[in-house]
């Protein structure tokens, strides 16, 4: 049981004192470049194919949701045939 403590010990302080493994590449600069392009392409879609999906599945559910509220209103305020 003690042994096990102290591995874990051990393998904590080594995680935290350790640096990092993978060194990211800081790529701030080119995405800058990139947004700030004056191609008259708006912004949220300068990100490329990904935010265009994300736009048109966006808007997409927006078009339909906004038609089904306004079916729903007209269905709640039409009185119900009674027979």
């Amino acid at each position: 049981m003690y042994r096990q403590l102290m591995g874990l010990r051990q393998l904590s302080r080594r995680t935290i004192a350790s640096s990092a493994r993978r060194q990211m590449d800081n790529s701030v600069k080119e995405k800058q470049k990139v947004f700030q392009e004056n191609n008259g392409m708006p912004i949220h879609l300068k990100g490329g194919s990904k935010d265009a999906l994300l736009y048109r599945a966006t808007m997409t559910l927006t078009v339909f949701g906004s038609g089904y509220v306004v079916y729903e209103l007209f269905s709640a305020a039409m009185p119900k045939k009674s027979q």
